[in-house]
């Protein structure tokens, strides 16, 4: 065959593998009501699409009004197509100032990426629930997008900033504009682990994509994130494998990793190509159910990260990273950044260099460690020093740094009994 023919072949073959793997129905969609499909020609980002009230069950004690919300954005992995986006809207208790209440944007954990784990949907863990209300019982609004493809359709682009941060942004554009007499434009934004990652790229996009919110800081806990050239930044220990190759990643963060952001970023390529027998089923829960589920099955049939994929998975992992890194530390507003010295799930580590990161790009960061406290529970305990930080930013004081004092962690601690969430 000659070269020509042989590409014709060759790309027509490409093409018509592609459009198939996009017919053919993700199984991580559905199982939510029709809230969450728009079949309407979408407005621009930024604007609410419909709204209705959450079930008691997904509900906040510390709000007023429980609001389920669909509104516009754009998909941060494509590019510029619009898309819908679900998530959250809480309003206080008390009364309301003669501005409208200031705002919170809460970016959550990993819950998983079946359209069943969004949280408005699923509902809110305990922990989530006490620290939404502790924002709440403040005077702040909280709006609480799902994220890209998470509850909406479309797969889930797990641990990627852009569409995570995008969908941040465009949550609080779409509810100061349906609720403008409610809400003022004073902004903090709140992450945790996933949300963490999440939390920044908002930051990092807000100057550019949404320069008319009024973001005072932002606060995350857990950091799961990367900074692109931070593995090259001299004295800084690297990161362990533990957090960034699948083979030897917790199986239920890998799959997530492979069947949602992977396969977000190479729809051509079928998942079920990259995962032994031993791992069909998890993959399986993976596009049915939540984060707990995969944990309870993992457990159960003592998988491994070694174990549920095959051995080489650089045609579908390869860019990952470079999709997964924010491509600057320095950021614009100040930081609060919490960690758990017991926190085995995220490592302390990558938070260290997190930090390091951002101190030396000049970004003003106050990093506060937690003896004893793990990833869940640095959430919660996190507040006796953050909501003091966010009290500072709204009096128009900016928070002392103290990136001269930043240390290493040492070694993860043993968790600390009797701290709620601390599990």
């Amino acid at each position: 065959m000659r070269v020509g023919s042989w590409f014709a072949a060759f790309t027509l073959t490409a093409v018509w593998q592609f459009a198939a793997a996009a017919s053919t129905p993700d199984p991580s969609d559905g199982g939510v009501s029709a809230f969450y499909r728009w079949t309407a020609p979408l407005p621009a980002a930024g604007e609410m699409l419909r709204e209705e009230p959450l079930d008691p069950s997904q509900s906040l004690s510390g709000a007023v009004a429980n609001i389920r919300i669909l509104y516009s954005s754009t998909d941060g992995v494509g590019g510029r197509e619009r898309i819908a986006v679900s998530g959250a809207l809480y309003f206080p208790k008390g009364q309301m100032p003669k501005r409208g209440w200031p705002m919170v944007a809460w970016a959550h954990g990993t819950t998983g990426i079946a359209d069943v784990c969004a949280p408005s949907w699923r509902g809110r863990t305990d922990r989530d629930q006490a620290y939404l209300n502790a924002w709440l019982s403040q005077g702040f609004a909280v709006v609480a997008t799902d994220y890209q493809g998470l509850g909406t359709p479309g797969v889930h682009p797990y641990l990627l900033w852009r569409p995570e941060g995008t969908s941040v942004l465009d949550a609080v554009r779409a509810a100061l504009q349906r609720h403008s007499g409610q809400l003022q434009n004073r902004l903090i934004i709140v992450g945790q682990s996933q949300g963490s990652g999440a939390a920044l790229g908002a930051t990092y996009l807000a100057p550019l994509y949404a320069p008319e919110l009024h973001l005072l800081g932002t606060v995350a806990t857990g950091l799961v994130l990367t900074f692109r050239g931070a593995a090259t930044l001299p004295g800084l220990p690297a990161k362990p494998a533990a957090y960034t190759d699948p083979a030897q990643m917790d199986p239920s963060f890998a799959m997530l990793r492979i069947a949602g952001t992977d396969r977000r970023l190479h729809p051509e390529l079928a998942t079920e190509n990259f995962v032994t027998a031993q791992g069909r089923d998890l993959l399986h829960a993976a596009r049915t159910s939540c984060l707990h589920d995969m944990f309870d099955l993992s457990r159960r049939e003592g998988l491994t990260g070694a174990k549920i994929f095959v051995s080489d998975l650089k045609p579908i992992d390869s860019d990952m990273e470079d999709n997964f890194e924010l491509p600057s530390a320095k950021l614009t507003v100040p930081i609060f950044a919490g960690t758990g010295l017991a926190d085995s799930e995220a490592g302390t580590a990558g938070q260290y260099i997190a930090v390091i990161a951002m101190c030396r790009a000049g970004t003003d960061v106050q990093w506060h460690r937690y003896p004893g406290i793990t990833h869940n529970g640095a959430v919660n305990w996190s507040l006796r020093d953050s909501l003091p930080f966010v009290r500072q930013l709204m009096s128009g004081i900016k928070p002392t740094s103290d990136c001269a004092e930043v240390s290493a962690p040492g070694p993860i601690q043993r968790p600390n009994s009797g701290v709620p969430y601390n599990n």
